[in-house]
């Protein structure tokens, strides 16, 4: 984030205008929250009104406080700190899947890619939102319990922690300074952003400040993000970017290694488990440290679609809890990432496979002041400093040994008595850790101004890694949809031949064969085909290769259109039978009718394929005998194309 050292506003504030319909690309809503504490969590401020119904505004005020359970006390005056949400929206339940194939059979692939464009630039209303938080505790030993505390919350459909987060540090401090002008002035100055462009590196002002911020690529973000089926037709490149501060998933600013530090030899487990949707439960000391230990784990599988529930901070008051805690002895837990702060969860949720504790008590690195925190999102160090040595990543010691026992015996309730930093799963992972890539992380040592940097170098080594492990793991998918283009000499009005079927049986046993490349056979265990398995079995699986298959279709169908809109249909149709040429002729009418259909969407380019599909309906039409003119020419919908206007008239060089 680019700002000036002091952010002010600017002198013509006061008569900025407010264009909601530009403000909903980027923010449903802002509120100011006060706990009050005869009545609890009261909503003082929501703009624009009525942007939440009663039950949301009631669950959006009961996640934007620290649990008071498992909150540490401080005696500073005034104690900040960031995090988010995301909670269901109401009345939106879950489809089975995002992409709904065609079963028809005897729709055309052409078809097939207009109906899901259709239904993708529609949209539906978001199933989530995501609430970011700016939360200010004051110590004041005159009122009430010594203190108070307000949270100024950013609600959005879209994921940008890269947006959201800078944005906060600006709001928050603004409104404790000015009040609930604030809100005005912040929604004026998003008002006047440019739509988001997923992928994309964006230059955003606010006052005299500028957000210089890379948004999340489209393959990555839901579709009830109201991401473009353009958009998601972007390629994505095959190798690993050069430059890394390109984002190639969600929460590409979490930070990876300042998070689970004390955890890192686990990170290759945690990343199966992402990978097959296993559900998992986070405990952290505060809400800042939880939801960034779930912003990195979903980070963790990039470029992969994240397609299990996550929740960054998650409260009982949430009214997916009651049904969790309702679950039947024996019953599969849903495939779930809950952050949470409060220790109640360990005996209301113990049928979760997979518990896992980050975070560090003493360490207060979220409420250092907002200066200290890169761009990128990423959080220094405490001033205890933490060092790999501590670790124990280089050699094996007896003691952490007996200490990961003990850990394993007592299980996760031990800590309702004392935070640790641990795991608690019987999954066997079949990825080894990289001692490798470990030995290359950096040891800052005790200085909170070397921690951030060396903190930025090591949050890359990971990421690319893991980058590049999941890059392979599913580059065996590759030719399910690989594309195909017309060849030289052919014809491009023919449809576009269907990619290959998938079945998993065959392509485990093809797999089995051929093996998974030297990258992760030097990675994995021998059995490293049962995660091919579980992969297909989870929920992450289907959700991407239905993504990745439509994505492929609709650039296959852009480079067939674009070839017709290249072809020379003299030249063609001088080389074809006249069965040739009719079935040409019936070709182009059916894609010039779906051109024309479409262009009711104001596509850009649809105006100029329609003249490009008429000129050659016509030609085509020319050459043909005169009595299978005449028979085609009784279709009054057919000789209006073929005249180029709807008014019916024959061509004027047919004969009745």
């Amino acid at each position: 984030m680019s700002r000036s050292p002091s952010f002010s506003v600017k002198s013509e504030a006061d008569n900025l205008k407010i264009d909601e319909n530009s403000l909903q690309q980027w923010v449903v809503g802002f509120c100011i929250i006060r706990f009050d504490l005869e009545q609890g969590q009261l909503i003082e401020e929501c703009y624009p009104s009525g942007c939440l119904t009663h039950n949301e505004e009631l669950e959006v005020a009961f996640s934007s406080f620290p649990d008071s359970v498992s909150q540490n006390h401080n005696r500073s005056s005034i104690h900040d700190c960031i995090f988010f949400f995301r909670v269901r929206r109401q009345g939106n339940p879950l489809p089975s899947s995002e992409i709904v194939e065609v079963d028809d059979t005897r729709v055309t692939a052409t078809d097939k890619v207009l109906k899901q464009r259709s239904r993708i630039q529609t949209g539906t209303n978001s199933r989530y939102l995501y609430g970011f938080v700016f939360n200010r505790q004051r110590h004041d030993e005159r009122l009430k319990r010594g203190g108070e505390q307000k949270s100024v919350v950013i609600l959005s459909h879209n994921p940008f922690s890269s947006v959201f987060r800078p944005l906060l540090q600006i709001m928050g401090p603004l409104y404790f300074d000015i009040g609930k002008k604030a809100l005005n002035f912040i929604a004026a100055y998003v008002s006047m952003w440019p739509a988001p462009v997923p992928g994309q590196l964006m230059e955003l002002p606010i006052g005299n400040a500028t957000l210089k911020v890379n948004l999340p690529p489209a393959h990555c973000m839901p579709l009830d993000c109201g991401v473009l089926f353009e958009e998601l037709a972007s390629p994505i490149a095959p190798f690993l970017p050069s430059n890394q501060s390109v984002p190639q998933g969600l929460f590409h600013d979490a930070d990876l290694f300042g998070t689970f530090r004390g955890l890192l030899m686990q990170l290759w487990k945690l990343w199966e488990l992402l990978l097959i949707g296993e559900p998992m439960l986070i405990i952290a000391p505060t809400p800042p440290q939880c939801c960034e230990a779930v912003a990195g784990l979903v980070s963790l599988v990039a470029p992969l679609l994240c397609s299990i529930d996550f929740r960054p901070y998650f409260t009982i008051h949430d009214p997916d809890f009651a049904r969790l805690n309702s679950l039947q002895e024996g019953a599969a837990f849903p495939p779930m990432i809950l952050g949470v702060t409060n220790l109640f969860f360990l005996k209301a949720l113990r049928s979760i496979p997979h518990v896992l504790s980050v975070g560090n008590p003493t360490m207060n690195a979220t409420r250092l002041p907002f200066a200290a925190r890169a761009s990128t999102g990423r959080i220094p160090a405490g001033p205890e400093g933490l060092s790999l040595p501590n670790l124990s990543l280089r050699k094996f010691a007896p003691s952490n040994f007996l200490n990961a026992m003990k850990l394993r015996r007592d299980g996760p309730l031990c800590l309702m008595t004392e935070h640790k930093e641990a795991i608690w799963s019987s999954y066997a992972p079949i990825t080894k850790p990289d001692t490798s890539i470990l030995n290359r992380l950096i040891d800052a040592g005790l200085s909170p101004r070397v921690e951030e940097s060396m903190s930025v170098v090591n949050n890359d080594i990971l990421r690319r890694h893991f980058l590049e492990l999941t890059t392979n793991f599913l580059a065996p998918f590759g030719p399910y949809y690989r594309l195909t283009t017309p060849s030289e000499g052919s014809s491009p009005y023919i449809d576009p031949p269907p990619l290959p079927t998938f079945n998993a049986e065959d392509f485990l046993a093809s797999l089995s064969a051929r093996g998974p490349g030297k990258f992760l056979l030097k990675r994995m265990k021998s059995n490293w085909l049962d995660l091919y398995r579980r992969f297909l079995k989870g929920h992450n699986f289907l959700p991407w290769f239905q993504r990745k298959r439509a994505v492929a279709e609709q650039e296959q169908y852009r480079l067939w259109r674009q070839a017709r809109m290249r072809a020379d249909i003299q030249q063609l149709i001088s080389r074809m039978s006249e069965l040739e040429i009719v079935d040409t002729f019936n070709a182009i009418e059916r894609h010039l009718l779906g051109e024309m259909q479409q262009s009711s969407t104001t596509e850009a380019g649809s105006d100029a394929t329609c003249s490009k599909l008429r000129g050659d309906l016509q030609a085509v039409f020319n050459v043909l005998p005169k009595d299978v003119q005449q028979l085609m020419l009784m279709n009054p919908e057919r000789a209006a194309l073929v005249q180029g206007n709807h008014d019916g008239e024959l061509p004027s060089n047919s004969t009745r």
